[in-house]
């Protein structure tokens, strides 16, 4: 796929998330160490768990390469939580959200 139709997909998937402050994520100043950004690992969590992300950051955190894209994803009543490794792209994390939410 190019670079221009990528993009489009990308900006268009964004669009329809409707993710409030989509730019203004808890954990921006981590991206510069990321190889997978914040639109792409949006599209592999909501691929991992379909529904409308509700809270979304980027932190360091054990597991995978030690820093996560950290997604909550609510569809119907249930709140998932979806890690997704910043650096590889893959999900580390796919379950419901506990009692106690971060």
């Amino acid at each position: 796929m190019n670079h221009t139709i990528k993009a489009a997909v990308i900006v268009a998937a964004i669009s329809a998330i409707g993710v409030p402050g989509a730019n203004a994520y808890t954990g921006h100043e981590l991206a510069k160490n990321a190889k997978v950004t914040m639109a792409e690992a949006r599209l592999i969590a909501l691929k991992a768990h379909p529904g409308k992300i509700t809270d979304e950051e980027l932190e360091k955190e054990n597991g995978g390469s030690g820093l996560r894209y950290s997604f909550d994803i609510r569809h119907g009543k249930v709140t998932q939580e979806v890690g997704v490794d910043a650096r590889t792209g893959k999900v580390l994390e796919n379950a419901p959200e506990g009692p106690n939410p971060d």
